[in-house]
């Protein structure tokens, strides 16, 4: 189920976490926040400062670790690393559920859900005695590109 929230929402959440931080909003602090949410899909500190950089390029990539580490401890983004090292970020809040299919090969990352799945996960865990709080699931091979790529060579 999608939890819906609007720009004004997510806002007061970043000033209040920000407040009780002891920090201040930034003009370029506001510059990343609005790049990153308006961006689609899963993007690294380097793609994101790309981006804002094309707005403004006066901003530091260290001062995008630092806003997207608070905006992840605000619990406004998940960080994730699919295996290559490299920690991408997705918006946390506002979206379905979803697990990740990752290409090994190309690095393409697939979004899916299914209710299926979730419904065995739950099964799964309630046999066990436990309780579901959150969960990942990431599925690791090669995308059809890559595949045919392989039986090509």
């Amino acid at each position: 189920m999608t939890v819906a929230i609007t720009t004004t929402e997510r806002e007061a959440i970043i000033e209040r976490f920000m407040s009780e931080k002891g920090l201040k909003s930034t003009r370029q602090r506001n510059l990343i926040l609005d790049t990153f949410f308006q961006l689609d899909g899963h993007f690294s500190v380097e793609q994101l400062w790309g981006k804002v950089r094309e707005l403004d390029p006066r901003v530091s990539v260290a001062t995008v670790y630092r806003t997207m580490k608070l905006l992840a401890e605000s619990g406004l983004a998940h960080a994730q690393n699919f295996g290559d090292g490299q920690t991408r970020y997705e918006p946390a809040v506002g979206r379905e559920h979803h697990d990740h299919l990752i290409c090994t090969r190309c690095g393409t990352i697939v979004e899916f859900e299914n209710d299926r799945i979730e419904a065995m996960q739950e099964a799964v865990a309630r046999k066990h005695g436990f309780r579901v709080t959150s969960h990942k699931m990431e599925l690791y091979g090669l995308c059809r590109a890559c595949q045919k790529a392989v039986d090509a060579a």
